[in-house]
């Protein structure tokens, strides 16, 4: 349940001015969207304008559904409610959602970084999950509008929130921040993501640790020990990062003496292949054998991630491991897929170089014919051709047996792939042109990976093979 704000502390919050009458200022809101279509009795509707519909069109129909008022951005004649006039509502939405977070009694943990929000969100709500009441980003709500309304999702039985939070251009992450202000805040990864507004990979850095200007003195910072940039990160609001390792060692800055041994760090990592993997994960003096049940070496990664998060909030390594042992795979992210001809592994969400080579390392473990069907990778600015290329030759330096290679820009993907000496490469400009060649390419028992920007709408593919006979 929504906690307890009126109309009155909603004009209030977003600096609009409320048209109707006191008692309509006491009205409590029930709940604030977007969509005209989830608006409830008692709830708020925030009208907004879009590139194809204008929000301001459905506001009788909100008032016909007893909404308790409406935000927006055009002066109403004879509204059949009491509204909030604003400059912007998509400012006004994130006014609302700062205020929100601050009448919240519960802790936030905020995740960034350029690959593996989203699954080590939910390494990290699984293992929470074994203690407290957890709230988590549904989906891809990690911008500037969807990070609201997971806000807006918060309610007074949580005791924690998970939120992703997701950037493209400088700038981003001081608004998110702003909203969420997380207590704990995670960063997986400094990769090569974005590329076409950050440029370089200090670039993301910058962009990403943003959010340290918006958090609290008493707040903690978790990165990840293994990415160089990382582990030079020494000190946040004149406090030690907590950092974590896959290998137990790394270069973490202390600064001082230059170099420190991770606070939480795996040994005697033993990989499942497509079932996942096992090992010990320490955690300061303690430590607890963990099964991860979510295929990758990477998942590793993630999982420590969520034991010092678990542990900066009074888990116990055991909570820990039964958290991690619970994690369920999120579609389009390494999500197995058994159609009973193949195996295909769904990662169709999204990607990037390092995503890419994440995915084929997972397929690589398979112990069947390994088939990579893998498209076109959007936002790489300047050197995409270059990075489609180091793809296709990597694919084939793994031995995957066939590469598929599917778009326009996957045409440089190919031909890494065939200067590597890939054994078996195809190139065709779009997803039908496959399908019609599938049968002659795919073979029965085979472990095939999906992975492509989301702009490429793989999906499409996955949901066509899993009806193949």
């Amino acid at each position: 349940m929504m906690k307890k704000m009126t109309c009155g502390e909603i004009a209030e919050a977003c600096n609009g001015v409320f048209y109707g009458n006191e008692q309509e200022k006491e009205r409590v809101a029930e709940g604030i969207a977007l969509d005209s279509r989830k608006i409830e009795k008692d709830w708020v509707f925030v009208a907004t304008v879009g590139e194809k519909v204008d929000g301001h069109s459905f506001i009788p129909q909100v008032f016909e559904k007893q909404a308790a008022c409406v935000v927006s951005e055009k002066k109403l004649e004879r509204p059949a409610g009491p509204y909030i006039y604003v400059e912007s509502t998509f400012q006004a939405l994130k006014d609302i959602a700062a205020y929100y977070r601050s009448i919240l009694d519960v802790k936030v943990v905020g995740i960034t970084g350029s690959v593996g929000k989203t699954s080590t969100k939910e390494m990290i709500a699984a293992v929470l999950g074994t203690k407290y009441r957890v709230q988590k980003t549904a989906g891809n709500f990690n911008n500037e509008v969807g990070l609201p309304l997971t806000v807006f999702s918060i309610g007074e039985e949580h005791d924690v929130a998970v939120l992703e939070m997701g950037i493209s251009d400088f700038g981003e992450m001081h608004r998110l921040g702003k909203i969420a202000k997380p207590d704990i805040m995670v960063i997986t990864n400094i990769g090569q993501c974005h590329l076409e507004n950050l440029k370089t990979r200090d670039g993301i850095l910058r962009a990403k640790t943003e959010v340290f200007d918006e958090m609290d003195d008493d707040s903690e910072v978790v990165l990840n020990g293994d990415d160089d940039k990382l582990a030079a990160i020494s000190l946040v609001h004149e406090k030690a990062p907590h950092f974590f390792s896959r290998n137990g060692s790394g270069d973490i800055s202390d600064g001082k003496e230059g170099k420190t041994l991770p606070e939480v760090y795996a040994t005697d990592i033993e990989n499942l292949g497509l079932y996942g993997s096992r090992c010990t994960v320490h955690i300061g003096p303690e430590s607890v054998a963990v099964r991860i049940p979510l295929p990758g070496e990477h998942m590793v990664l993630n999982a420590l991630a969520a034991a010092t998060v678990g542990h900066l909030l009074g888990l116990t390594p055991e909570e820990i491991a039964k958290g991690v042992g619970e994690v369920e795979a999120v579609g389009g992210r390494a999500h197995i897929v058994d159609t009973g001809r193949y195996t295909l592994i769904d990662d169709c969400y999204n990607a990037n170089p390092v995503s890419m080579k994440a995915a084929i390392d997972l397929l690589a473990t398979a112990n069947t014919r390994k088939t990579a069907v893998m498209g076109d990778m959007f936002e790489l600015g300047e050197n995409e051709n270059a990075f489609h290329r180091e793809v296709g030759a990597y694919a084939a330096e793994k031995g995957i047996d066939v590469i598929v290679c599917i778009g326009t820009l996957a045409a440089q993907m190919a031909e890494g792939a065939k200067k590597a000496w890939g054994k078996e490469v195809y190139h065709f400009a779009d997803k039908e042109a496959f399908l019609s060649h599938a049968d002659e390419i795919l073979k029965s028992g085979d472990a095939v990976l999906l992975k492509a920007s989301h702009g490429m709408h793989f999906e499409e593919l996955l949901e066509a093979l899993k009806q193949t006979p």
